[in-house]
């Protein structure tokens, strides 16, 4: 997604009114969004459609109703891009871009007792180089904290992250449902630190081709305990660290600095 859109976007004070209240409690419907604002229907959704188009938002069905989610993704590529490199961190006339950053609140309506977290990106690569890169080994030791990944890919079978040598287990999961090239289902439970303890969750990547042999990503993480250690790592850092550096490796054939790594 290219910055012009994206800050654009945030321009309008009522369409950062409207991440402000995604990054209080995420997954709202649009009339939950309208409630808080003096405008009619029509004009939210006018809104919501310029956030959609930026990226910054994304939508999932439940039931009848549509929710709504953020998604720091193009906020984080902007950061990388602008501050990152400038280490500018402790900049104070950019620092409400970190509050946006800092992840998604648990869901609201008839899906809510479990919260869920929805990340999407554009990445300048066709559909055949992104699913490689979530499920080859060579790929995910270069964006995915250098660990890499065993699995066959079949249904039932384990899918599991190991450090780089291969011999220590960090993220175990099962494989559920396996689409090549379209969509990729799996467990997912942490094996270190706090998140240990946490019951295993469930992750979605979902692939489509966009114009000019784009592929959009889409990936859902859901089914979590409340906000557990393992919701709040990587909603603070995890996702999106982990897809900006997958865009960013296939996009220029290297990974982001080290030095920048956001940690669990």
């Amino acid at each position: 997604m290219d910055d012009e859109r994206v800050f654009r976007a945030l321009a309008d004070p009522t369409r950062r009114l409207l991440l402000d209240r995604l990054f209080e409690r995420d997954g709202r419907t649009l009339l939950e969004l309208q409630s808080q604002l003096e405008m009619t229907r029509f004009g939210v959704m006018k809104h919501l459609r310029v956030l959609v188009a930026a990226g910054l938002i994304t939508t999932r069905k439940a039931g009848r109703e549509k929710l709504h989610f953020l998604n720091p993704l193009p906020i984080q590529g902007i950061y990388d891009r602008w501050i990152g490199k400038y280490t500018a961190a402790r900049a104070s006339a950019l620092a409400d871009l970190k509050v946006i950053l800092e992840g998604a609140g648990p869901m609201t309506g008839e899906a809510s007792a479990r919260p869920k977290q929805v990340y999407q990106v554009f990445i300048n690569a066709p559909q055949q180089r992104v699913w490689e890169a979530i499920t080859r080994p060579e790929f995910t030791a270069r964006y995915y904290y250098g660990s890499v990944l065993k699995t066959d890919l079949t249904v039932g079978s384990s899918f599991t992250y190991y450090m780089s040598d291969g011999s220590t287990p960090i993220v175990e999961g099962q494989v559920l449902a396996c689409e090549p090239l379209r969509r990729l289902v799996h467990t997912y439970r942490s094996l270190w630190g706090p998140l240990a303890s946490d019951a295993p969750t469930r992750v979605t990547w979902e692939l489509e081709a966009a114009q000019g042999g784009v592929t959009r990503l889409t990936v859902t993480h859901e089914d979590f305990d409340g906000e557990t250690a393992t919701f709040k790592g990587l909603a603070t850092g995890g996702w999106n660290w982990i897809l900006s550096n997958l865009k960013t490796l296939l996009e220029t054939g290297e990974p982001m600095p080290a030095e920048g790594m956001i940690l669990l």
